[in-house]
C-alpha cells in the first residue's frame, strides 16, 4: 500500500480537470495509488472530451459537490475565516498559493498534505469531505472513489461534548 502522501498527490490530480497531461499520467497514478483504480480505470476508458464534461457536470454545478472546503464549513467560499486558515498553513511550511486558485480548493489542499505530510486540514475539514464524499457517492460519479480512499486515511472527526 502506498504511504498516504502518494495518496494524496495522486487524488489531487484525479480532482483537477482532466488534460492531456492527466491522461498520460493515468499508467503512473493507477500503479503507484491502488485505491483509486476504480477512478483510473474509468478515465483510461472513457474519452477526455467526455470524461472532461463529467468533470464540469460534477464539479462545475454549484455548491453541491465544491472542491471548495470552506463552503462545507462556512457556507460561502468568500467570507468567512477559513481560506485564511489555508492560507496560514500553507505559509508556515514556506509554500505560498498561487493567485490562480482559492486556497481551499481541494486538489491544493490535498497536495500540501503530500508535500509537508500535514493532514490538519484535511482533518479539520472530516466532517465536508464526508459530505461531499456521500454527494459523490449519491450522485453516482466515480470521482466518489477518491474522495472514498482520501477520507479513508483519515482520523474520525471529533465529536463535541455534550454541554
Amino acid at each position: 500500500m502506498p504511504s498516504d502522501e502518494v495518496l494524496y498527490q495522486a487524488a489531487a490530480l484525479c480532482l483537477t480537470c482532466p488534460d492531456e497531461d492527466f491522461r498520460a499520467r493515468l499508467p503512473l497514478l493507477r500503479e503507484a495509488a491502488p485505491q483509486l483504480r476504480e477512478f483510473t480505470d474509468h478515465a483510461a476508458l472513457t474519452p477526455l472530451p467526455e470524461l472532461a464534461a463529467h468533470y464540469a457536470e460534477v464539479f462545475g454545478s454549484g455548491d453541491r459537490h465544491s472542491l471548495y472546503l470552506s463552503r462545507w464549513r462556512d457556507g460561502d467560499i468568500r467570507h468567512g475565516r477559513s481560506p485564511a486558515r489555508f492560507q496560514e498553513a500553507y505559509r508556515a511550511h514556506g509554500l505560498r498559493v498561487s493567485d490562480a486558485e482559492l486556497p481551499d480548493f481541494l486538489p491544493a489542499v490535498l497536495e500540501f498534505a503530500a508535500r509537508t505530510g500535514d493532514t490538519g486540514l484535511l482533518t479539520e475539514h472530516h466532517d465536508g469531505l464526508q459530505r461531499l464524499r456521500i454527494e459523490l457517492r449519491d450522485h453516482g460519479t466515480p470521482y466518489a472513489c477518491v474522495l472514498d480512499a482520501v477520507c479513508a486515511t483519515l482520523p474520525p472527526a471529533p465529536t463535541e461534548a455534550p454541554s
